[in-house]
């Protein structure tokens, strides 16, 4: 992986991201200045914000979070992200429901509470949002002008919809073959759509080709050249759960795994907590769910290794569909520290989840959201989650995108003449 540097495309003046102090190697722990940076000049492991974080009481600070805007940017002292950044014309993402499934949890005999941290509500309805949002400020900084990225579909779109309302150019790239739904959605925001022939890591590889071209001057890659900084909206998910748990740790979370980031970046979200004393310290959880067809991470923790051997994707999870995760291993640490797991699930159980899910919750979750639920499930039935406590499932985006996995098996109950005999001859409308 080649180190990031891009000259001309990034301005050399002071940079205002906040309490964002640094960059440092989570390999070798080397610090950098902020800048659109991603590979460690030393040893070439990947980068991450490093922080000034808040002192003084936590009870302030909880008052100041709670007296801030209902998105992410109520976290704006935790984030890469300048103070005035609600001023700014952005999508304003977050601080989605956390719908206490009872349904759901009666069907699968947990007794401790069952939570759904359900980001279906976002601006472009995937968790992808609030990762975007962080990573325009980062753009913004640096003096970028067009935003981009390699996509599975969800980001696509939460990246043509961010710099559309940014007042940036945005060009995106995707595997050829994604859910129409999901190229509908990146399409129509009027930025540039490139289906590139190959799965999600040949997409990947293009663009860290273009990104060292003249042709791609001035581009701020939000899942590359601008990863530490993206890779950060992720932690919003922590904090929100926490503090609409009333400023307490889930005891078990369990989260979908495609690059491993959203896993990774949650639990440092949940640390960061710990550490500013807005929670109280104490043991929690962290199960990360892949789909049968592509879990190279769940195989290595099941294998008992730390290297996570590249897999060629094959399942309707597209949205997961990354065969080489940039943070498996760091997943596997996350994992075996918390006393947690990887679990994955078949195509048919992940289509099961998702009707579950909406016949217990009317929450309707896409692929993802069914690889989560479905993992949960067969977690809890082998003993692994423990139903007394209090578990959180996180449902990363909206059914709508994704009907092609549901569709065959979701029509109408009858077609009828409109009349009452013919209402009553079909069998209809009885308990």
């Amino acid at each position: 992986m080649a180190v990031q540097t891009v000259a001309g495309n990034a301005t050399t003046a002071p940079v205002d991201l906040g309490p964002a102090a640094a960059l440092s190697c989570r390999e070798c722990g080397e610090r950098f200045e902020l800048g659109p940076l991603f590979a460690c000049a030393s040893c070439f492991g990947p980068l991450e914000v490093a922080y000034d974080l808040p002192t003084g009481s936590p009870e302030e600070l909880r008052k100041r979070i709670e007296a801030g805007p209902d998105n992410i940017w109520r976290y704006a002292p935790l984030l890469p992200v300048p103070a005035d950044v609600a001023d700014k014309p952005n999508l304003n993402p977050g601080f989605t429901k956390l719908v206490k499934a009872d349904n759901l949890a009666r069907e699968l005999g947990v007794t401790g509470g069952l939570y759904v941290k359900d980001d279906s509500g976002n601006p472009t309805h995937s968790f992808k949002d609030r990762v975007v949002a962080i990573a325009v400020e980062a753009a913004r900084a640096f003096g970028f002008t067009t935003l981009s990225c390699s996509s599975t579909g969800n980001l696509a779109g939460a990246v043509g919809a961010a710099a559309a309302r940014a007042g940036l150019r945005s060009c995106v790239f995707i595997p050829h073959d994604l859910e129409q739904g999901k190229v509908v959605m990146a399409a129509v925001y009027g930025g540039e759509l490139v289906g590139i022939e190959g799965n999600y890591d040949d997409v990947n590889r293009f663009c860290s080709e273009l990104i060292g071209d003249p042709l791609g001057e001035g581009w701020g890659f939000v899942n590359v050249n601008l990863r530490p900084y993206y890779g950060e909206g992720s932690k919003t998910l922590a904090y929100e759960i926490c503090e609409q748990l009333g400023w307490r740790l889930p005891d078990q979370i369990v989260i979908p795994i495609a690059s491993g980031s959203q896993l990774t970046k949650i639990d440092k979200g949940l640390q960061e907590l710990i550490k500013l004393g807005l929670v109280e310290d104490r043991p929690y959880k962290i199960f990360g769910a892949q789909a049968e067809g592509c879990s190279p991470v769940s195989a290595a923790f099941k294998g008992g290794h730390d290297v996570v051997r590249p897999q060629k994707p094959n399942t309707i999870a597209k949205s997961l569909a990354i065969g080489n995760p940039a943070d498996g291993p760091y997943v596997l640490d996350i994992a075996r520290r918390t006393g947690g797991a990887v679990e994955d699930v078949t195509d048919e159980q992940v289509v099961d989840a998702i009707k579950l899910l909406a016949r217990t919750e009317g929450i309707f979750g896409e692929t993802a959201g069914g690889v989560t639920l479905g993992v949960t499930k067969k977690l809890i039935e082998a003993g692994v989650i423990d139903p007394t406590l209090t578990t959180v499932v996180v449902n990363t985006g909206d059914g709508l995108k994704t009907l092609d996995a549901v569709s065959a098996t979701s029509q109408a109950t009858a077609t009828i003449k409109p009349s009452l005999d013919a209402f009553r001859a079909a069998g209809l409308g009885t308990a």
